[in-house]
């Protein structure tokens, strides 16, 4: 039985590592695409086709 808890506190402890793992990369994700969009807005009116 102590065996089945360890293995469950590891894979407890691994899934939020991951979990904060993947909100962090997520966020920064985010933050660069409305930086990008942003950029791309005030530069709107030098764009000519």
């Amino acid at each position: 039985m102590e065996k089945i808890y360890k293995t469950m506190q590891r894979t407890g402890a691994c899934s939020i590592a991951v979990g904060i793992v993947i909100l962090t990369a997520g966020i920064t994700v985010g933050v660069c695409s409305i930086i990008s969009g942003a950029i791309l807005l005030k530069r709107k009116n030098e764009i000519i086709f």
